[in-house]
Formats: structure tokens, sequence, C-alpha cells
């Protein structure tokens, strides 16, 4: 089964890749290595918003972090093309806006996770961090950052 395939059984419709906010680019490619400038938690409706632990479930924070996930494929569409060219999402690195007694940190960039197993099959298995932030740009719940090989 493709990657576009598999998305569209998870209900994923891909968006267009967003341009960056600030003085960078969305991403760089070195060789065989794709780098993702942050992708923060947005939809079409908007932004998704808000602390873990202070107004936000684990369960509203993995969906913000499914919507980076969704942002980064994006990125990797437009950067390579064709998904079908990646080998491996290599590692994650994410970012949780958090209250500071919260600590399900790992349980909330899971849902970034999740969706790039399901997309990428065992290819989609990465290394990961995940660590909690007091805040993040535009008062985002995540944001989540990726390297990809490709072929």
């Amino acid at each position: 089964m493709s990657v576009s395939d598999r998305l569209k059984a998870a209900g994923v419709t891909l968006p267009e890749a967003r341009p960056p906010v600030a003085n960078y680019v969305p991403y760089v490619i070195t060789g065989n290595l794709l780098f993702i400038s942050g992708q923060v938690s947005i939809t079409p409706d908007g932004l998704i918003k808000g602390r873990l632990g202070e107004d936000m479930t684990i369960e509203q924070g993995q969906q913000a972090a499914r919507a980076c996930a969704i942002n980064l494929i994006a990125q990797m569409q437009a950067a390579l093309g064709d998904l079908e060219r990646v080998t491996r999402i290599v590692k994650l690195g994410g970012f949780v806006n958090a209250a500071k007694d919260f600590v399900d940190i790992p349980k909330v960039v899971n849902g970034c996770s999740d969706l790039m197993v399901e997309a990428f099959g065992d290819k989609g298995r990465h290394a990961r961090s995940a660590v909690a932030c007091p805040v993040l740009p535009m008062g985002v719940a995540v944001e989540v950052d990726a390297v990809v090989e490709f072929a």
C-alpha cells in the first residue's frame, strides 16, 4: 500500500506546505537527508493553542501533535515531490507547551509518532525527543521538527 493510500485510509488530506513565519526556510536538503523546520499544531481551522496540564487534555495534545505530523508530511511532499521517496523517518523532535507539573510529554508526542508509523509503516519508526516548554510560538500546543532520509 502506498503512503498516499495509507494517509487516505487514516482520513488524512494533506494541506499545502505552510510557508515559514520568520527568517528561516521550511526545509533543507543535504545529501540524502531532509531536515524539516518545526511544524506547529495548525489545521485548516486554525491554530491549536493551549497548555497541556492546564487547559488541554492528553487526547487534545495528541490531536495537536497529529496536526504537526500532517504538516511535516506536507513539507516532505513539497520537498521531495513524491512521498514514496522517503526511506526512513530518522528523528522527530517534539516540543509541548506544558504546565510545570505536566509529565506526560511522550504521550502527547505519540500523536505525531503514531501517524508517521501509520503512514510510512516500518520506515516511519524513528528516534525521538519529547520535551516540555513553558511557551511555544503563537501560543500553539505542540511543535515538531523532523529529519527524513530519502532516495
